[in-house]
């Protein structure tokens, strides 16, 4: 989603989602609340990194609607994504 299409969703300004993005102002709390809206996310997920039961049942509820090849697609993009930070983890050590 670019920033022109999240602002329109939200109901505020490309610039209002630029400078927020770049951390040069802050936003309101109830523009916060309905970025999170928008793009499905919680508001801890959002400012703080931190993922809670809600943020794992949006993406339960979209794995759910995929077809059957669609969802080996996932699995095999999720396996490879695994095997990468695994491999970047004993590297690091």
């Amino acid at each position: 989603m670019t920033q022109d299409e999240l602002a329109e969703k939200v109901g505020i300004t490309p610039q209002t989602v630029s400078t927020a993005e770049l951390g040069k102002k802050a936003l309101r709390p109830e523009n916060i609340i309905r970025i999170c809206s928008a793009l499905e996310v919680s508001t801890d997920y959002l400012l703080l990194g931190k993922v809670n039961g809600h943020d794992h049942s949006v993406l339960s509820a979209k794995i759910s609607d995929l077809f059957p090849a669609q969802y080996r697609h996932l699995e095999d993009i999720v396996n490879s994504f695994l095997a990468a930070l695994g491999e970047k983890n004993t590297q690091g050590r």
